[in-house]
């Protein structure tokens, strides 16, 4: 089955003088390609910048994100084995002194403020992620291997609402987490991985997705999958690619999300409507609840974390059975 269309090979800006949807960006490749020059209304545009580092028993994820009239920045640990999170999370009106780059790895993006320190650094060869914070803090080093393909994405609602996307996963991560005193290493001999999610875009007010990614290996062969649904209804484009080996195969075809919105540790079933070439479970084991409601925004999530069984086919190769991937599945509903 074709895969998304069209494929650039070259530089481009996302946006145009005015502001609406460059005709030229539409599309995706397969390593950032997109300036994202945003200007769009206020209140509409939104930047974020998405580091999760999993091992075999434990993950650190960090957001540092604009939102234009606020900005967040969040810490949070998750032991998969005893379900304990521990989560240090700040929010600044108008996203004081947020500045996040235009291109994925562009530029330092450091927050520092109230008892919380991110530090996402660009490095030679990857990206330096630095935590500091009363229970938490990390030393993390994300290699990027020559050669490795991410999905990099345009999702077009509109000339005036659009996203940019660089979905980024299979990263090799090595480093060191403390949390209450008690370190946690992270590396090759615990399968330590990383998942970049840069997004940029001029969003509509009310949204409504789901994400799920995974990293491992499945008999010696690295395996990602990043699948999302919902937002990308109605687009001709999706964010749906496997990454085997480190080399992309991207999903033209909508997949369906299958879960229960009354208890969302049941199993998730994920797989493609038009073909047989995603059919996946999910097993939470954890789940991060997350609301939110402001005067004039609000927003619910449900984050699970735990694994991923099932079949995957991708281009030029024979089908893969997974069995218990680590990964997560979540659904956001958002008036931002």
């Amino acid at each position: 089955m074709q895969g998304l269309q069209p494929e650039l090979y070259d530089p481009v800006d996302l946006c145009l003088a005015d502001g609406r949807l460059n005709p030229a960006a539409r599309g995706w490749s397969r390593r950032p390609l997109h300036r994202c020059n945003l200007a769009g209304p206020y209140g509409r545009q939104k930047r974020w910048d998405y580091w999760c580092v999993t091992s075999d028993t434990h993950l650190v994820a960090l957001t540092i994100a604009d939102l234009d009239y606020l900005g967040v920045a969040t810490a949070m640990f998750v032991d998969l084995e005893t379900g304990r999170i521990v989560e240090r999370a700040i929010a600044l009106p108008w996203a004081h002194g947020f500045r996040q780059p235009e291109r994925v790895g562009g530029a330092p993006i450091v927050v520092d403020r109230f008892g919380l320190r991110l530090a996402f650094v660009p490095r030679p060869g990857g990206t330096q992620l630095e935590v500091e914070s009363r229970r938490l803090s990390a030393s993390l080093f994300v290699e990027e291997p020559a050669g490795h393909e991410t999905l990099n994405v345009v999702i077009p609602w509109s000339a005036e609402r659009f996203q940019f996307t660089s979905k980024q996963n299979t990263l090799p991560a090595r480093g060191e987490v403390l949390v209450d005193g008690r370190r946690y290493a992270f590396g090759p001999h615990n399968q330590a991985f990383a998942c970049l999610d840069f997004g940029r875009g001029v969003w509509p007010y009310r949204t409504h997705w789901n994400w799920a990614a995974a990293s491992g290996t499945v008999d010696r062969t690295l395996v990602g999958l990043q699948f999302g649904g919902r937002w990308t209804d109605g687009t001709e484009m999706t964010e749906n690619a496997l990454c085997i080996d480190g080399r992309l195969t991207t999903l033209a075809e909508t997949l369906a999300f299958e879960y229960s919105i009354t208890d969302y540790r049941r199993p998730w079933r994920i797989h493609s409507l038009q073909s047989d070439r995603v059919d996946l479970v999910f097993r939470p084991r954890v789940e991060k609840r997350l609301r939110v409601e402001l005067l004039l925004a609000g927003a619910e999530a449900h984050i699970c974390f735990g694994h991923f069984e099932g079949t995957i086919r991708p281009d030029g190769a024979a089908p893969i059975q997974i069995s218990r991937l680590l990964g997560w599945a979540e659904e956001f509903r958002g008036r931002w």
